[in-house]
Order: structure tokens, then sequence, then C-alpha cells
């Protein structure tokens, strides 16, 4: 019989920080993650000698660039880890860092996610197999097909899809940290160049670089270290999966509700709980199908609820009140993190004019290459 990490002792998040994300720079990784290390210790209240165990995701950068970033923290012996699960990296090194904690192996461990995109591959050209696709089907293509396929079932429009970056584009423009700072019109967002079908340029997010970090710790370690409790928040479930064959089904999609169901019950609590959702809008047809598939909306239903403002910042359920990766960014490696950072920030009620009023509870999001699924269930204290 498996065990959630609900079964196991409590994990909280107790610091985060981030780097701002940014266009590709001539910044070097190490600066930006130590610099949202430190905002993160400062957060939290600790020093860097109090930290036992560090995960971090990274999927563009380079092979061991953990310890040319830790060094600069000091020589700590800590246990170091990179993680690479595609966009899913930040998200399976915050997983991997609560199920340390969680099973009382260390007492305050930090996930960090950071990359510059410095080199791309795809696992295609290492498997001797040929891609039948080539470079015909290439992601914003595989997303265009989609939306062209949830137009013609479910009736909705290119101006729909396109009401998504101009939600995100609101939030993004409230964000110091977003890559995207620009409140975004309907008719900004349709412009050419159009990218692929009903794809525009502003309903594809931008790549770059940054880095987010979050520090998690045993009940344990916020009494003997004196954090204040009021601001830890709590991680009250964590789920990773990969693909199956799904018949007629959009696997992303399908992978997303096996996932986020899993979640949601090892956190005791349904989709109509929660109140802030960070979810992996890469483009805008992935929120309204992933809205769909957590739960939040029915089959089709998701563009008309949009366009009521239930997905808005004040409504039903914040979707992305960072900006999403439409406007905050997808530096890849600190995607996942920097969720968690947007999650814990407004639990605290500290996330200012984005702050979504009641917030107690929300869900972080992410896939990898349509393969892999995590999502993560946080709670207030």
């Amino acid at each position: 019989m498996s065990t959630s990490l609900n079964d196991l002792r409590p994990v909280s998040v107790v610091g985060i920080g981030l780097h701002p994300y940014q266009r590709p720079s001539e910044t070097p990784y190490t600066q930006l993650g130590v610099h949202a290390i430190r905002l993160a210790l400062a957060d939290a209240g600790i020093d860097w000698s109090d930290v036992e165990s560090a995960y971090t995701g990274t999927a563009t950068t380079s092979m061991g660039l953990s310890r040319l970033m830790y060094r600069h923290l000091g020589a700590s012996g800590i246990s170091m880890v990179q993680v690479e699960n595609a966009s899913a990296s930040g998200s399976s090194a915050f997983r991997q860092a609560c199920i340390e904690v969680a099973a009382g192996l260390v007492d305050v461990a930090i996930a960090v996610g950071v990359d510059k995109p410095l080199q791309f591959s795809m696992p295609q050209q290492a498997t001797g197999l040929s891609d039948l696709g080539g470079n015909r089907v290439v992601p914003f293509t595989h997303f265009a097909l989609l939306a062209n396929r949830y137009m013609h079932e479910h009736g909705a429009t290119a101006e729909q899809f396109a009401q998504v970056a101009v939600k995100n584009s609101r939030n993004g423009a409230l964000n110091p940290n977003a890559q995207r700072q620009k409140e975004r019109t309907l008719d900004e967002v349709l412009a050419p160049p159009q990218i692929s079908g009903p794809l525009t340029r502003l309903q594809c997010c931008p790549i770059g670089e940054g880095a987010a970090v979050a520090i998690v710790a045993s009940d344990d370690a916020i009494e003997r270290l004196g954090l204040d409790r009021s601001r830890a928040v709590r991680v009250t479930s964590s789920v990773a999966r990969s693909e199956t064959v799904y018949k007629n089904q959009n696997f992303d999609a399908a992978l997303t509700a096996e996932t986020a169901a899993a979640a949601l019950t090892d956190a005791g609590i349904t989709a109509a709980d929660l109140d802030v959702v960070e979810l992996h809008d890469a483009f805008t047809v992935e929120e309204l199908l992933y809205i769909e598939a957590l739960g939040l909306a029915p089959e089709g239903q998701a563009a008309a609820q949009l366009a009521d403002g239930q997905f808005d910042i004040g409504g039903r359920v914040a979707v992305s009140p960072s900006g999403g990766l439409l406007s905050m960014g997808h530096p890849i490696g600190p995607t996942g993190v920097g969720q968690i950072c947007e999650i814990t920030t407004q639990i605290r009620g500290e996330a200012g004019e984005r702050q979504h009023p009641g917030a107690r509870t929300g869900l972080a999001h992410m896939v990898g290459v349509g393969a892999v699924c995590v999502v993560h269930v946080l709670g207030a204290p």
C-alpha cells in the first residue's frame, strides 16, 4: 500500500526567494541562484548552515552546477542533488526536498530552481529512433492543434484563447518578478505575428532566465530555530505521475486530471476548496484545458467562466495570479519553484496588489514535455 506525504511528518514552506525572471543576459547563473537563496534564507530567518539538504532543479544550463553555486554560501558539507525533469524540474526538486523532510532524514531542506537557456536537446536525438514528425510538430504546433480541436468541439473562439493572455498580463503587470510586466489589451494579444494556428506571440510564454527558492522544514526545526509559525505554509500533498496510454484523449490534460485528483485526495479536499492555482500555461489553450482537467470547470466551460471573471484575482479562484508562464515567464528550472513561492505569498496574505482575498489553499501544477506531471497542494498553517 502506498504512502502519501500526508501520512508522514508535517512539512512547511518557511522561506521563499526569487531572482526576477528576465531575458537572457550576461548574468552568471550562480548570481541568479545565490541572490534568490539569500532572499529565502532572510525570509525564513535562518542561516545557510541550518540547511541540511539541497535539490537543484535545472534543465538547460550545465552539469554539476550546484557545487559552483552553493560554494558562494559556504562549504557546509551539504548534501546536494541536481534534478532534471524538463519543465517540471523545479517542481520535482521541491517534491524531493519535501519527501526528505517528511521522511525524517533531515529537518531543513532547500529547493532551488535556476536556469539559463544555454543548451536545449530533446530526448529523441539520442534514442537511435527517427522522429516521424521531425521539426514539423514543435511545441507551439502541438498546442495550436489542441486549440483548433477545442474550438471545434466546444465552439470556443480565438478571442477567448486570447483572453487568457489578457488576464495573465494584468496579473503579471502587478508582479515585480515577472518577465512580462506590461498589461495587454485583447487587440494587442491578437495582433501578429501569428506563431501557429490561432496562437499569436503573446499567447506563447517567454523563455528566459531566473531563479526561485523554497525552503522547507519540519515542525521540530520550526520550534528549534524559533521560526515564525504564522508564516509557515503547510505542504499537504505532493504527487508525481507519468503518462500512460489514453484513448481519444489529450495526454497532457488526462495526465493532469489523474495527478491532480490524487493530490486533492491526499490533501483531503476537492477542487472547489482551492483559492489559488498556479498552472502550466505555456500557451493560452493550456490554461483552459488544465482548468477543466483540475476540476475547476466542466469540460468545454472554462472559456465562458474565464469571460465571467471567475478565474480573476478576486474571483471564484485566482488562476495564475503571478502572471503564469505567459507573463511571469518560463525559465524552465525555476518555474515550478516559482509557483510555490507565489502560492506561499498568497496564503501568507503578502501579495500586495495581486492578493487574492481570503487565500487559504493553493495548488501548483507543472507538466514536463507532456510525459510527467507534478502537483502540490499547500494550505494555511
